[in-house]
């Protein structure tokens, strides 16, 4: 593979991304990035499932105290990865080829790296995070069990995750596609295996789980040694600090995010915990049910996340082309489809909750009806849903670093957090159901007012 230096216009006719028909660009892109959030989903889903069979109410529960860990190893992956396959498609419509390619050297060595280091801080840390994360003493012993295996995965986890935007970004969405899809079908495979076969229990999930996101991990590294579009030696692996500040400035946005939901878990999991031991439902159960619907809203957000991931190389090339006219056409399609798939969802949700609560086990009556007044309530405002994290993504691929963070921040840290803290005081355990609604109505209105405004400032400047 020779290296090339493209003048920007060379780059602006070669590549689709920036002359292409837009619907069938969406499409190419978009298909195979939700289904990879969707893949990245059920690890968490047909864990969770598998386990409340397997295990029951006190495993759904261990896996909701493990959800934070996940989180917060997706807000890393995210960093490096969305920020490197930003600055990776805006260089490349600005036609600096080498430096798109330095960048991407530089996100994928970072991505182990960091990833090892949050697998270490974890097991140094496992027992006094748990405690943090909201464990109760029945559920502490499951949570050990499945967190400490968890664990190593991680830096596979990490570098799948991450590396995967950056193979997007290189042009080549079906064979990202197919990294994650091969470690969950892998993981889906082992999970009953491992769980009834083997009779592990939730060591079996945990280990299926693994094994899947090693699988994923290798596929990505074969990408980048065999396979890959880009120019990309030995020398650009070394992580640059110059080019990391650049990565970081646009990837913060998507890990401030991950990082906020993570926040609100570990709240919402020790206020679950506390006004759970007053209420008539305990604990265990508003932890293990608060768990099954962060599960359930994953698949969903996950799709409308996987439009906008399709989304982010048309938006960054054209945004570095100033083809305006392209990127605005983009945004308003994407826009749309979100609202349809999240009008679809919400009236899954509030039509057929005990089904869906169901899938994962079954509980007391008390258990049923708190999880279905959950799932109704909280969720109820699904249909606004998926353009917040759009718009996220949005402002980031055309390097409005800080209006991607704030969107970013908005439903989750300006104001769920409060709402769940608030709430609480004055209606107990129900409390945290009515604050989902309202912040997401708060989030949807801004993510809107942004969004109108900085369309239309692209509508008036010159291409």
């Amino acid at each position: 593979m020779k290296e090339q230096s493209l003048s920007h216009s060379t780059a602006d006719t070669a590549n689709p991304l920036g002359c292409a028909p837009v619907g069938s660009l969406i499409a190419k892109f978009a298909i195979p990035a939700i289904i990879s959030m969707l893949v990245n989903a059920l690890y968490n889903i047909v864990d969770q499932i598998f386990i409340g069979q397997g295990v029951g109410m006190l495993g759904n529960a261990a896996t909701n105290i493990a959800f934070p860990v996940t989180t917060i190893s997706t807000a890393a992956a995210l960093l490096l990865g969305i920020g490197g396959a930003s600055n990776y498609n805006l260089e490349m419509g600005a036609g600096n080829e080498r430096k798109a390619s330095q960048i991407a050297g530089s996100a994928l060595t970072t991505l182990i790296v960091i990833g090892v280091s949050i697998t270490i801080g974890i097991l140094l840390f496992l027992h006094p995070l748990l405690i943090f994360f909201g464990a109760t003493d029945n559920v502490m012993p499951y949570a050990t069990d499945y967190i400490s295996i968890i664990a190593v995965g991680l830096p596979f986890f990490t570098l799948s995750v991450g590396g995967n935007h950056l193979i997007r970004a290189d042009r080549s969405p079906t064979y990202s596609m197919m990294c994650t899809l091969t470690g969950a079908i892998i993981n889906t495979i082992l999970d009953p295996l491992f769980i009834f076969g083997f009779k592990w229990g939730i060591k079996g999930g945990a280990w299926a789980t693994v094994i899947g996101q090693m699988i994923s991990a290798f596929l990505v590294i074969l990408y980048f040694a065999k396979f890959r579009n880009m120019y990309l030696d030995r020398s650009m692996l070394k992580p640059q600090l110059k080019l990391l500040k650049a990565i970081v400035s646009l990837g913060l946005a998507a890990c401030i995010n991950q990082i906020a939901i993570a926040a609100v878990q570990i709240v919402m999991n020790n206020i679950l915990r506390y006004y759970g031991s007053v209420s008539v439902y305990g604990s265990d159960i508003p932890i293990a049910c608060v768990g099954i619907v962060s599960k359930v809203n994953m698949v969903f957000l996950s799709i409308c996340i996987g439009i906008s991931q399709g989304c982010q190389p048309i938006w960054g090339f054209n945004y570095g082309a100033r083809k305006f006219d392209r990127v605005r056409q983009t945004y308003r399609y994407s826009a749309a489809t979100c609202t349809i798939i999240a009008t679809a969802f919400f009236l899954c949700f509030q039509l057929f909750p005990h089904h869906i609560i169901g899938m994962f086990g079954g509980g007391s009556d008390l258990y049923f009806k708190f999880a279905e007044n959950y799932l109704r309530i909280f969720m109820l405002l699904t249909f606004a849903n998926g353009i917040q994290p759009m718009s996220s993504s949005f402002f980031t691929s055309i390097g409005k670093a800080t209006l991607g963070i704030i969107m970013s921040l908005t439903r989750q840290v300006i104001f769920l957090l409060p709402l769940v803290i608030i709430f609480p005081m004055f209606m107990g355990i129900d409390g945290v159901m009515y604050a989902g609604p309202i912040a997401d109505a708060a989030a949807f209105v801004l993510a809107v007012v942004f969004a109108r405004r900085e369309l239309g400032e692209m509508k008036k400047a010159p291409s």
